[in-house]
Parts: structure tokens; sequence; C-alpha cells
């Protein structure tokens, strides 16, 4: 069995894609946006009187 670290080790060296900050950035922004959102349109579904 391999161990875990080689495995790591074997991953980060062999990504050719965006680091990894850029996917927590991407992923934080789509949420910002999602709760934005969320915060924005909650106030329309108030009463109708």
């Amino acid at each position: 069995m391999v161990d875990p670290s080689t495995l790591l080790a074997l991953q980060t060296s062999n990504a050719d894609g965006p680091g990894w900050i850029l996917r927590a950035v991407i992923i934080v922004g789509v949420l910002g946006a999602i709760f934005m959102a969320w915060f924005l349109l909650r106030g329309y579904g108030g009463d109708q009187d």
C-alpha cells in the first residue's frame, strides 16, 4: 500500500491547472454571489397588503 504522503506529493507535483488559491477564490466568489442574491431578494417576499 502506498503512503498517503507519497500520493499527495505525486498529486501536487502533477497539477497543471490553476492553483488551489485560484480555486478557493472561485468557490468563495460563487458562494458570495449566492449569499448576496439571497440577501437582496429576501425583501421581495414580504407582505403584499
